[in-house]
């Protein structure tokens, strides 16, 4: 359904929206769009650092025996 739907199809939904929600409320939707992508993307951050924390302070107790039949 939405494979028939081109650019003149997308314009007209644009304006729509455009004409329903006035420009400052739709800018003012983009902001906090940006401010939630900006805080995902430093969650994600944060927890690759994290992981990779845990990872550095990890301790090998494999049995020295065993470390050779590697």
């Amino acid at each position: 359904m939405l494979n028939n739907i081109g650019l003149p199809g997308l314009l007209l939904i644009a304006v729509v929206v455009l004409v329903l929600f006035g420009r400052g409320k739709i800018s003012s939707l983009m902001g906090e769009v940006g401010k939630g992508i900006t805080a995902f993307k430093r969650g994600v951050d944060d927890g690759k650092q994290e992981i990779e924390e845990q990872a550095a302070a990890a301790k090998d107790v494999t049995p020295e025996d065993e470390k050779d039949k590697a």
